[in-house]
């Protein structure tokens, strides 16, 4: 039935200087284990819990996810009767919010669900497997329900977004063999999630640049056309964001910036890394251990220059903005080496006034 998705990012060669390779996530993963005193939860329900946990382990801040059940009134439901008692195949994330914040959680969800299917979820049919977010507080009710509007006016979807905001009561950890599926029998796993419907149907919304995958004008973060970004950009930004080039080494703007602040797309201005995670990798690049915004980070297999890499890009903007490699500090072990002519810098005295308030808490 479900299964929990695998942790693995690429590994390849060098470039410009740097090399591009996976990280060790089980290592990230220890590494964010110590704080769990700074940890926060969130609790959300997409149909199989198996691929909602293993969709959820692999982003980074992350520090662990747990299938369950929730959202009924019977105590103590198993696999075999949870449905009955009216609860839900759901997980709950635990995760640092100084390193990704509850909206960034509830982006990556709705790139792995679909929010318009009222009677559950791809293969799984029933109310059981229905999609759900389950608040723990105020706050995060507040913006579930933003991001909910904001999802339903983008018109990502034909249909209404159905998605259920529900107050949190008690969440009921799965049995132990359903746990880490992916992980403890990977095959079964890899058998279900292929067969599930799941990933054709994300790839089709989220990935394609034909119909719906297209956020309707006037969403909050767009890319404007050509003849309006040659207007926009200066003739090294547009180099840089359009034709994936490559500004000089320690001659650029943000290389050596130490002020507090967040990173956004010069092109759309959807919000990409943080000060917090920003290091000197010594390159002569802003470099970056994790983006402030996972879902707004495209990584794609790059081979130019006859080599195997991997490029960053924007979601909205489509901006070429630079490449990962393995040679970054912990936790992450990751080096977002990026352009400064891709990225515009919004301090944080001026986060609010910009639009941006809602990561002032970052700071």
């Amino acid at each position: 039935m479900m299964g929990k998705a695998i942790n693995v990012l690429v590994c390849l060669a060098v470039v410009f200087g740097c090399q591009i390779a996976g990280t060790n996530r089980s290592e990230a993963k220890e590494n964010m284990k110590k704080t769990d005193a700074k940890m926060s939860v969130a609790t959300f329900a997409g149909g199989c819990f198996w691929c909602v946990e293993s969709d959820f382990e692999k982003v980074p801040g992350v520090i662990k996810a747990i299938s369950g059940y929730t959202g009924g009134f019977s105590e103590n439901p198993t696999y075999e009767n949870y449905g009955q008692g009216g609860h839900v195949e759901a997980v709950q994330v635990f995760y640092d919010p100084a390193k990704i914040t509850y909206a960034g959680l509830l982006d990556i969800f709705w790139k792995h669900i679909d929010p318009t299917d009222p009677g559950g979820q791809f293969a799984d049919r029933g109310a059981h497997y229905r999609s759900a977010i389950f608040y723990h507080d105020g706050e995060q009710k507040r913006i579930a329900e933003k991001s909910r509007a904001d999802l339903e006016k983008s018109g990502r979807f034909p249909k209404p977004v159905i998605t259920e905001i529900l107050k949190f009561t008690k969440f009921y950890e799965a049995e132990d063999y359903h746990q880490d599926y992916y992980r403890q029998s990977p095959a079964r796993y890899k058998i279900y999630r292929s067969g599930s419907g799941r990933d054709k149907f994300l790839k089709q919304v989220w990935e394609s640049d034909e119909g719906q995958a297209r956020p309707k004008p006037g969403g909050k973060y767009r890319k404007p056309d050509n003849s309006t970004l040659k207007k926009k950009l200066t003739p090294l930004q547009y180099e840089v964001t359009q034709k994936c080039g490559t500004e000089p080494a320690f001659h650029n703007e943000y290389w050596d910036n130490h002020r507090e602040g967040i990173y956004v797309d010069a092109v759309s201005g959807e919000p990409l890394f943080s000060s917090r995670d920003k290091f000197d990798s010594g390159t002569g690049w802003p470099s970056f251990t994790r983006p402030l915004e996972p879902g707004n980070v495209v990584e794609k297999e790059d081979k130019s220059y006859l080599m195997n890499r991997t490029e960053v890009r924007s979601k909205q903007g489509d901006s070429h903005l630079g490449h990962v490699f393995p040679d970054g500090p912990q936790p992450t072990g990751l080096r977002f080496c990026l352009n400064s002519a891709a990225l515009r810098f919004i301090p944080k005295e001026d986060l609010e006034k910009e639009g941006y308030g809602e990561y002032l808490k970052l700071f």
